[in-house]
């Protein structure tokens, strides 16, 4: 599959905030009330956004890198580039997410250059889980978010 890394735009922020997922994974689902706020935040060039297109031009994931991808609560003092990915829902279960988990590696890389890429899962979201140390990322550490006390792990993979 041949991806390619866009700077997120208005257009596809838009088409991702409709993107809605199915139990349990609708955690990820944006908040309606807050649509325009959360397009703004991704179109904000400090997170570091971008749209994944493949080679038909279809918008298919996105990636961020630094600070958007972390979430409250967690020891974020190690140097590390935080990374973080989402694939349209259509295409979420078919076993592909290691070829666009890599594909964000190699461009994180290729336009950061990390000394380590850290990333911040939902410990009910096994499916990440699995995939991020198929990859090659470690646990860390485990907390609980303050506001809702969900569970969360964060895993280093050393460049």
């Amino acid at each position: 599959m041949n991806l390619t890394f866009l700077p997120m735009s208005q257009a596809h922020a838009h088409a991702m905030l409709s993107w809605r997922y199915a139990a349990p994974y609708d955690l990820y689902n944006p908040d309606p009330d807050h649509l325009e706020q959360d397009a703004q935040g991704l179109l904000d060039p400090e997170y570091n956004y971008y749209a994944m297109t493949d080679e038909r031009g279809e918008f298919v994931a996105y990636c961020c890198f630094g600070p958007d991808a972390r979430v409250p609560g967690g020891d974020y003092g190690a140097a590390a580039l935080d990374v973080g990915m989402g694939l349209r829902p259509d295409l979420t279960g078919r076993g592909s997410g290691r070829t666009y988990l890599s594909a964000v590696l190699d461009f994180g890389r290729r336009a950061f250059g990390p000394v380590a890429f850290r990333a911040t899962i939902a410990e009910f979201n096994k499916r990440a889980l699995h995939l991020c140390e198929a990859t090659g990322f470690r646990p860390v550490q485990t907390f609980r978010r303050e506001r809702d006390g969900r569970a969360f792990v964060v895993l280093m993979l050393e460049t």
